[in-house]
């Protein structure tokens, strides 16, 4: 069996090769994943929230939702827009 050599440049290359494989992986997950319109399980799943909670948002206005049928639909911008308008910036 032949002993083979690997060099820091080798190391650095294959760094940069795996860095970039999971680039793409995260890439095809996180749009693979995002739904425009996601269901009231779906919301309660992503923002760790209670079926009460979500009604309150609802009743307050802070979520608007459309209804289709017996079935609540959220739109993933209006969620995102929601977390937005919360954040809270800390200054250290």
């Amino acid at each position: 069996m032949a002993a083979t050599i690997i060099t820091t440049e080798d190391l650095r290359e294959f760094k940069k090769e795996l860095l970039d494989d999971i680039k793409k992986l995260l890439d095809v997950k996180s749009t693979s994943t995002s739904k425009q319109w996601l269901k009231s399980s779906e919301v309660r799943k992503l923002l760790g929230i209670s079926s009460g909670t979500l009604q309150n948002y609802r009743i307050n206005g802070s979520l608007s939702y459309t209804k289709i049928g017996g079935t609540l639909f959220y739109s993933n911008d209006d969620i995102e827009k929601l977390l937005s308008q919360n954040k809270i910036n800390t200054v250290r």
